[in-house]
């Protein structure tokens, strides 16, 4: 079966609700993506760093307990490993305070097995880092090389708003290097000072690649593609609990559905069909709304299993 590699932080996300810690879960955008990935029965490892203490061993041991091969994190003698504390409000949507003590990151790790289909999923500020930024540039480029499909999920916090003319030629680089790039509204108005997803597309992304999927929240995702194809998706109406983890797991279904529909290389690069990006957003959506109905990060693995049977009859 084909392969997911992710590259991207973890941390340990303390959650509130009133101000009151409810819970402490393990985290980071595509930390909480692979994690789905692997309880859905796709091979999976993750490349990211973490410190040499009892938070670091429990999230190299969650990866692992979830299906997820964790022999690329870089871990930290010297080093904590990085906290979120994630504020809900009355919407269940989260404000974040980061705290990190990685004064000397290197990322030094081995390149995983990459095969043509693979698929590589990064992001965040994780992607743009200058400190690691010529470990995660290299293995992007060893990615493309091997033929693997490179989805890049923008993810960029307010928090970094004042780094963005800094950032931005490793932000280019990533579009370049990305096959499909989603990013939320809150991202390009933060970058780019723009929130029209037509006047996103066209202004920074359609000449880096032509499948850009724009989500919004509760308001319907929006993508545009190949040939001029655009098109609303509705958002699935669910009871939720918490958002964190929701684009996330959006990238995670929508992965997910690259593979389970046999959406290859060769593929991606002539053009997905309506009826294709149809089945793979459906995946995508499924993924998000059953994250937001508990309050972890990643889909349950009661809901991993029934995927993980789906994808063992569509083969």
């Amino acid at each position: 079966m084909r392969k997911v590699i992710g590259i991207g932080e973890t941390v340990l996300d303390i959650i509130f609700k009133n101000d009151h810690p409810i819970e402490a879960v393990p985290g980071g955008s595509v930390f909480n993506g692979i994690i789905s990935l692997g309880r859905s029965g796709i091979p999976t490892s993750l490349i990211s760093e973490t410190g040499n203490d009892r938070v670091g061993r429990n999230i190299v041991k969650f990866l692992e307990d979830n299906g997820v091969n964790a022999s690329n994190i870089n871990v930290y003698p010297e080093s904590k490993s990085p906290i979120s504390l994630a504020f809900l409000n009355e919407q269940n949507d989260a404000e974040y305070i980061f705290y990190k003590d990685h004064p000397h990151d290197q990322l030094d790790f081995d390149y995983p097995d990459v095969q043509k289909d693979d698929i590589v999923m990064f992001g965040s500020y994780y992607a743009l880092n200058p400190v690691i930024r010529p470990q995660v540039h290299g293995f992007l480029e060893y990615a493309r090389n091997h033929g693997a499909i490179l989805y890049y999920d923008v993810n960029y916090r307010a928090s970094h708003a004042n780094e963005v003319v800094k950032l931005t030629s490793n932000l280019l680089e990533n579009l370049e290097f990305a096959d499909i790039v989603r990013g939320s509204c809150e991202d390009f108005e933060i970058l780019f000072k723009k929130t029209d997803p037509d006047v996103v597309y066209r202004s920074q992304i359609a000449f880096y690649t032509k499948k850009f999927i724009y989500t919004q929240g509760a308001n319907p995702v929006e993508l545009r593609a190949d040939g001029g194809l655009k098109k609303q998706y509705p958002v699935v109406v669910t009871e939720t609990v918490s958002t964190i983890g929701a684009g996330d797991n959006f990238n995670a279904g929508f992965v997910f559905g690259l593979i389970k529909h046999g959406i290859t290389r060769d593929i991606i690069d002539e053009g997905l069909t309506e009826k294709q990006w149809d089945e793979v957003i459906h995946c995508a959506q499924l993924f998000a709304a059953e994250c937001c109905q508990s309050i972890n990060n990643s889909v349950s693995p009661e809901f991993g299993a029934t995927m993980k049977a789906s994808l063992l009859s569509s083969e």
